[in-house]
């Protein structure tokens, strides 16, 4: 085994070397046209140019505040989701909660069969998300013909990828806001009895 040599080599790109012209002409394009010895603003109008203070520094402290404020209001609503409850007591049978961003699938979990519930939907959900670009590319066009579109329109302008979204999204909290905010709130459901929150 031999020992590793110096790092005095000389570097791996000389004169002879086959990506050296590339390397010349674009260090040679980047001074000839770069901005080196003068600046952007000598070659810009009066009218053009804006400064620094207090033109370009006053939105930050006004987004910092909304950021504040938001995380207040945040805060208040949520206060009693950050309180604490009981000390914990490993004699009492309690039933475990999910984090908050879990509380809509065990919300729905409890609306049917277990495996579906719990497997099947989740399963489909997450393939239809990752799936959902070539779905909308490859069943659109068919679908705008069926209606007599003349085209499927871009995503923002969609009205039924839209809705679809919207209706899920709107699911989603519903559901997070009945277990969150709601455990009394019992509701009959035909497969296994009354539903309540969590």
């Amino acid at each position: 085994m031999s020992a590793p040599r110096a790092s005095s080599n000389p570097l791996p790109i000389t004169r002879r070397h086959v990506l050296y012209p590339i390397l010349a002409i674009y260090a040679l394009v980047g001074l000839m046209f770069g901005p080196i010895g003068h600046q952007v603003s000598d070659d810009m109008p009066e009218s053009n140019t804006h400064p620094y203070f207090p033109d370009h520094i006053w939105p930050y402290p006004i987004l910092a505040m909304a950021v504040l404020v938001g995380l207040g209001l945040m805060a208040l609503i949520g206060k009693p989701l950050l309180e604490s409850g009981q000390p914990a007591d490993p004699r009492a049978a309690i039933i475990p909660l999910p984090e908050w961003y879990f509380l809509a699938l065990f919300q729905f979990a409890k609306l049917g069969p277990a495996f579906i519930t719990k497997a099947v939907v989740p399963g489909v959900l997450f393939l239809g998300l990752i799936l959902w670009p070539l779905l909308d590319i490859r069943l659109g066009p068919g679908i705008a013909r069926w209606l007599g579109w003349r085209s499927w329109p871009a995503p923002k302008r969609n009205v039924i990828t839209g809705t679809i979204w919207i209706a899920g999204f709107a699911i989603i909290a519903a559901l997070t806001l009945w277990s969150a905010l709601a455990p009394q709130l019992c509701i009959s459901w035909p497969y296994n009895g009354p539903v309540c929150g969590a």
